[in-house]
């Protein structure tokens, strides 16, 4: 990738350089390659990094329908639908086929993980060199919803319920490698409606609207067809009836919140025909760009390291939070669905407040600071294990006010970071960095408990990741001028 270049009034005017690192040295990129770059950034990105408040609502819309997929198909209702008793045949060990229904589940998210890390960036470079990224976030879009719709026809039907669940994890696989390369040209889009001034946010709104939304859709859901024997429209729950139109509901409340931002906000230019590569070609400008960053711009690098792994930590918090709550702090199931509601409000409200502070400080800083309020109320939770429920809706949520700030900042600093042209090639090496370290939560947090042989103790496995995470994070060193330290930065690169 080129070196940072002007791209507007708010932007620095002069080559960025890095200070000291006490990870490798960076080399300074030359200046002339920079300032010829520089000029055709500028022509060809300043009239497209201005949104106006209602493109950045139908940008953040997008967060709040994909919302569906995660809370409803992956965490809340089908796979826990799944890998229920109802996919146990008369006769069967319910025990081993839950545990069966749970592996396949396992498998199968862990070769999608596998295909999106191989595809992400690439297919993020394809779309950079064709200078169009709302063909690739509609087209991966509707996969999303097509496989979602198709999920309502998984039926428990006696003699082929195994066959159900592997056709189930074949759609839910299929959703997750087509919601994550949609998600991935959705975070380019976020420099075609924010200026450097207001990335962060936008970013908070959007993140923010994805934890409020699906808490929403969950809400509407669970009151009307979940809970009662007979929902609204007559649903029972005979043949799964109810998770069924649950599911192709929220496949409905995912299309239609993805229209505004594929009809209101602006993409960016078609890049000439020349510029353009094929898939094949595609890899190979990804491996060129890598190099380039290598010898030029080092820092990018090492924060997708180190992002990738406190972003899996923050991923364990929501991840096992559910399964503490029950196993240590003496959750009812009931109790845990209410939690999760306040929790993601909570969350949600938290992002978006923290975006302002974002552009204040600086992204850098709120990453920073979440992580270290992330470990401080994770020791906490850890040292009144014994408390009881209590004690869980304290630190808890203590700790979901941590987290979204944290996932949210750290996108808006990766796009802060990121050259023009290269933004959906960078956000493919973000979910591709992301996927390669998603292992190390769920390994400490069970080395832990298996060591000291009591589940509170995976909670320190957690925060030992986002531990790692900050130390990482506190080594790396930016370039200046590009608003990592907020409104400060920025005005260094004015001068």
């Amino acid at each position: 990738m080129p070196a940072q270049t002007p791209t507007g009034p708010d932007d620095a005017t002069e080559p960025t350089t890095e200070p000291t690192s006490p990870l490798p040295a960076t080399p300074t990129p030359e200046p002339a390659l920079n300032a010829a770059l520089g000029v055709v950034a500028a022509a060809s990105t300043q009239a497209v990094r201005r949104g106006t408040p209602g493109q950045v609502v139908a940008w953040s819309l997008w967060d709040w329908g994909s919302a569906a997929f995660n809370a409803v198909v992956t965490t809340f209702v089908f796979t826990t639908w799944l890998t229920s008793g109802a996919f146990v045949e008369e006769g069967e060990n319910a025990t081993d086929i839950v545990a069966r229904n749970s592996s396949w589940i396992g498998v199968g998210l862990a070769v999608a993980g596998i295909l999106v890390a191989l595809l992400a960036p690439a297919l993020g470079a394809l779309a950079d060199s064709q200078g169009r990224r709302k063909p690739w976030l509609a087209v991966n879009t509707i996969a999303v919803v097509g496989a979602m719709v198709a999920m309502f026809w998984i039926e428990p039907t006696p003699g082929s319920k195994a066959d159900a669940v592997i056709l189930g994890v074949v759609l839910l696989a299929v959703g997750n490698v087509f919601f994550e390369l949609a998600s991935v040209a959705y975070n380019a889009l976020l420099l075609q409606i924010s200026t450097p001034r207001t990335i962060g946010r936008v970013s908070g709104l959007g993140w923010g609207a994805g934890y409020v939304g699906g808490i929403v859709l969950l809400v509407i859901l669970f009151v009307g067809f979940i809970s009662p024997e007979v929902g609204w429209f007559g649903v029972t729950g005979e043949m799964g009836m109810d998770i069924r139109v649950s599911v192709l509901l929220s496949a409905v409340w995912y299309f239609l919140f993805a229209l505004p931002v594929l009809l209101f906000v602006p993409d960016a230019p078609r890049r000439p025909a020349g510029d353009r590569v094929n898939l094949i070609g595609a890899y190979g400008k990804l491996g060129r760009d890598i190099a380039v960053l290598w010898r030029g711009r080092r820092s990018t690098l090492w924060y997708l390291l180190a992002s990738a792994v406190y972003r899996d930590g923050l991923a364990g918090v929501f991840t096992f939070g559910g399964i503490l709550a029950v196993g240590t702090f003496g959750f009812e199931a009931d109790q845990v669905i209410v939690f999760a509601i306040v929790a993601n409000v909570v969350a949600g409200l938290a992002t978006i407040a923290a975006g302002w502070l974002d552009d204040l400080i600086g992204p850098r800083l709120v990453v920073i600071g979440s992580l270290v309020g992330l470990v401080v109320a994770g020791l906490a939770l850890f040292l009144q294990h014994d408390g009881g429920a209590q004690t869980f809706w304290v630190w808890g949520l203590a700790l979901t006010l941590f987290v979204g700030p944290a996932q949210s900042a750290s996108r808006a600093l990766l796009a802060r970071i990121t050259d023009p042209g290269h933004e959906t090639e960078a956000f493919g090496l973000y979910a591709t960095t992301g996927r390669a370290a998603s292992f190390l939560a769920q390994a400490a947090f069970a080395v832990f408990i298996s060591v000291m042989g009591a589940q509170y103790w995976g909670i320190l496995g957690i925060m030992l990741v986002i531990v790692l995470g900050l130390v990482l994070m506190l080594l790396v060193r930016f370039p200046r001028g590009s608003g990592v330290d907020g409104r400060r930065d920025l005005a260094v690169a004015a001068v």
